[in-house]
């Protein structure tokens, strides 16, 4: 059986631009799903974000619905693991030189450690290590 995948379907100003801060975290993006309207970054083998034009992202969804605008209303939180608090670090830096905003103070509690920034156009991504002996009974 195949691992169930996931398509995180993000709605973008400048697809272009938006591209750009991706593969400036280190994500690529895959020309078979991508065209003038829309591209798939891919974060893993299962994960992957679909940044659409806003006038293709409005195609998928109901007739008259509004687009929320993510600089303005939470419309979703995604959240990444890190393999170790440093790479939660390195991610959210990196998103920042990228021109990603921080979208609020970094988390740490001992066992877990979190870090979070708001993309280009205000997507709130989070990014969170664990400590593996935390999750063990």
């Amino acid at each position: 059986m195949a691992p169930q995948m996931i398509f995180v379907n993000l709605p973008v100003k400048d697809l272009d631009a938006s591209k750009a801060f991706y593969e400036k975290l280190g994500y690529s993006i895959n020309p078979q799903f991508s065209d003038e309207t829309a591209a798939c970054v891919v974060i893993s083998d299962t994960i992957f974000a679909m940044l659409l034009t806003e006038e293709k992202f409005k195609s998928f969804t109901a007739p008259g619905k509004d687009i929320s605008d993510a600089t303005k209303a939470t419309e979703v939180l995604i959240t990444l693991s890190a393999e170790s608090r440093a790479k939660a670090d390195e991610l959210a830096d990196a998103a920042l030189a990228a021109g990603g905003s921080p979208a609020k103070e970094p988390m740490d509690m001992g066992f877990m450690y979190g870090r979070s920034f708001a993309d280009l156009d205000g997507h709130h991504w989070e990014v969170f290590w664990m400590d593996p002996a935390a999750t063990q009974g």
